[in-house]
């Protein structure tokens, strides 16, 4: 009897398991489908990146195509500034606050699970992109209206060939380049 047991409580675990990857395989290809598809940067790359750059304390940092939000809360944590995470994936969003819940960062961070063509940038100082070029095209006229003068804007991985005149930094690296944008 207590081997069947054990064996009708293997087999639930399992299914829920299953279930649960399921859930989780459907919602990335979903956010590849929208045109961003999660792929983490590794925790050094992330201080690589946002050192190049100085923070006006309090500065609001926005990740558009958050994942996980490591970039962002790489920045709240190290920068002093407040942090805007964007994703359409609302698996990856409950993720991204359960780990600034973690690491300390989630009274200066704020989630939204929204299409990042409708989100508002009026007030953000810091944009972080690792995004395909096409949908970076989609978010110029958005950029245009919304990004204040003198924000920054960091693109890993693809070069916004637009704003070249805005270019104020280029660091190649083995993986990808990144790109620095005043506006």
């Amino acid at each position: 009897m207590l081997a069947l047991i054990l064996y009708l409580v293997l087999l639930f675990g399992l299914l829920i398991f299953l279930i649960f990857m399921s859930v989780y395989g459907i919602s990335l290809i979903y956010s590849s489908l929208m045109g961003a598809p999660y792929v983490p940067t590794q925790n050094k790359l992330a201080l690589e990146i946002l050192k190049e750059i100085k923070y006006k304390k309090n500065g609001l940092f926005v990740e558009l195509g958050s994942g996980d939000a490591r970039i962002v809360r790489t920045a709240v944590k190290n920068y002093g500034v407040r942090g805007l995470a964007v994703d359409v994936n609302c698996l990856l969003i409950v993720w991204s606050k359960i780990l600034s819940r973690l690491d300390g960062t989630s009274n200066k961070m704020n989630f939204a699970t929204k299409n990042i063509l409708n989100i508002d940038l009026f007030e953000a100082d810091y944009i972080y992109l690792f995004l395909f070029p096409a949908l970076i095209l989609k978010l110029l006229p958005k950029f245009e209206k919304e990004v204040k003068k003198g924000a920054i804007i960091i693109s890993h991985g693809f070069e916004i060939f637009e704003y070249k005149k805005f270019l104020i930094k280029k660091v190649d690296r083995t993986t990808f380049p990144t790109y620095y944008y005043k506006i």
